[in-house]
């Protein structure tokens, strides 16, 4: 018998948001994408898209493998960046796992995550310039910040214990020995899937200078060789999909040396001697400061800070997330049933698996570029590349479960969009919800780095004062990013608690 959606009961929390049903959750949160639409600009601005699709389209028909030598240099180095970084990252994260019950190194580590990789790598260029090692701590600062996170919470849900009767020894021993075993192999599902998106991570670091896969493709359409960006693109996602079958565990030392070696014989002109110290002594000093304490002063520099530039950019941020929150849950939603046994063919579901593999293999700054090549500077590229990203992340992981649940079906449950909105709806509308919630503070944190694309986010305003070379603004602006991001995660945990829509561990991993 079908199960209704009022069916499946709801457990409430004392104290949390007990008043906010799943349906009601989804209005609220459609509401708002409505309020936002009026302030959202989707403007042309003149921009011909049909003209720019056609050429592009004519050069990606035909894709240009001449220039083999600087691509196949780009994704080497799209590779080294992203194991160096994920292993810095991983091996700082672990040593921090087990202490991050603790409030300080919990905050650090949110200060941490909370901060998009190209933000700090835009900072550190001011230290160490374009070099090796930016890339490297780019990737790796955040990933700390993730890998603890995570990282601690595998190491609770595995047995304690073998922690507890072991003979009293010391902790890192028993740490060693009875609690580590335990959850290695659930560290290296997540870690692997990391280095997955290092990778596009390290593939978007191209578009700030180093010299990944990004910096080729912004490279080609600059020079509007869209048959060699294709290529590009051809190449990223075959690196991205085959990645199980190149890094397998027995192979992550020897991949990891030679990208050592690699970035180690990459030579970068220098910064000058006292770059660090004059970055912590001067330029991130608030310049009100600078000569001596003035409070008045910097209330007042702050206030203009605020504003002319946090606010604004914030309320852009929120107006660009929100839209694309509610347009990545409409495509999800409806599209989590092409990969799914009798909802569609055989046929039917290769080509949805294809479609939702392309489209979460590119990060979301990546395809807002190629967006805003047809559709010029305004919000519409960054919402779409937004929602198309995390949609087909959504989608997938739905559908994954939708999998498994077939089987457990009747032999003669109905198919197609019977079995989809009858079935399938019911059971995995919980999972869906709190997929979408769970990456709500993701794209918030990428709408905000979509200002460098010339979008009015936060991250255009960091990027202005960046290149005016006013670090202190920008570092002021960084903290509100932060700010921002750790509480849209804090307020979708507690939706999620209230409205009772739980993930388990494994779509938790997937889609952190």
């Amino acid at each position: 018998m079908p199960i209704s959606p009022r069916s499946i009961p709801v457990k409430r929390i004392p104290g949390s948001a007990t008043a906010l049903s799943r349906p009601r959750v989804v209005t609220l949160f459609v509401a708002l994408a409505v309020l936002a639409l009026p302030f959202a600009d989707f403007s042309l601005a003149g921009h011909d898209p049909w003209a720019a699709l056609g050429r592009m389209g004519a050069g990606f028909l035909r894709p240009d493998f001449g220039a083999v030598e600087r691509i196949g240099r780009a994704v080497w180095l799209t590779v080294a960046f992203a194991c160096c970084g994920v292993a810095l990252g991983a091996g700082t994260g672990l040593a921090l796992a087990p202490f991050y019950h603790l409030r300080s190194v919990r905050w650090v580590c949110i200060a941490l995550r909370s901060v998009h990789e190209l933000f700090w790598a835009l900072m550190l260029m001011q230290v160490m310039g374009i070099s090796p090692l930016t890339g490297v701590l780019a990737i790796a600062l955040p990933y700390m910040g993730i890998f603890a996170k995570v990282f601690a919470e595998q190491l609770e849900e595995a047995d304690q214990r073998p922690s507890e009767v072991l003979p009293k020894t010391d902790p890192l021993s028993r740490f060693l020995w009875a609690r580590a075993p335990l959850a290695l192999s659930a560290m290296k599902h997540y870690t692997l899937y990391r280095l997955e998106c290092g990778l596009r991570a390290s593939a978007v670091l191209g578009f700030v200078g180093l010299p990944t896969l990004g910096f080729q493709l912004d490279s080609f359409f600059r020079m509007g060789d869209y048959g060699a960006a294709s290529a590009i693109m051809i190449c990223y996602v075959a690196l991205i999909a085959s990645i199980r079958l190149w890094m397998r565990p027995v192979l992550a030392l020897p991949w990891l040396a030679a990208s050592i070696v690699t970035l180690a014989l990459i030579t970068s002109p220098p910064m000058g001697s006292g770059a660090l110290m004059r970055f912590l002594t001067q330029d991130i000093v608030p310049g009100p400061l600078r000569g001596g304490w003035d409070g008045a002063a910097l209330l007042a520099w702050l206030g203009d800070i605020a504003a002319h530039e946090a606010l604004p950019g914030l309320i852009a941020t929120l107006i660009v997330a929100q839209i694309a929150l509610i347009l990545t849950g409409a495509l999800a939603f409806t599209g989590f049933g092409l990969i799914v046994p009798r909802v569609t063919s055989r046929a039917g579901r290769l080509a949805g698996h294809m479609l939702l593999v392309i489209l979460r293999s590119f990060p979301e700054y990546m395809l807002a570029y190629l967006f805003l090549q047809i559709l010029g500077p305004s919000m519409l590229p960054a919402v779409l590349a937004l929602a198309l990203h995390n949609a087909a992340i959504i989608a997938h992981l739905t559908g994954r479960e939708g999998e498994s649940l077939v089987p457990k079906l009747r032999r003669d449950a109905p198919r197609g969009l019977t079995l989809w909105g009858w079935e399938l709806v019911p059971r995995l509308f919980g999972p869906f919800l709190a997929l979408c919630l769970y990456r709500w503070e993701i794209i918030l944190r990428e709408t905000a780095v979509m200002g460098l694309l010339g979008i009015a986010t936060l991250g255009f305003y960091i990027d202005s004062a960046l290149a005016e070379l006013r670090l202190d603004r920008a570092l002021v602006l960084l903290i509100a990013t932060g700010l921002m991001t750790a509480g849209i995660d804090a307020l979708s945990r507690w939706i999620r608690r209230g409205a009772g829509a739980g993930l388990r561990g494994s779509i938790r991993d997937d889609c952190c």
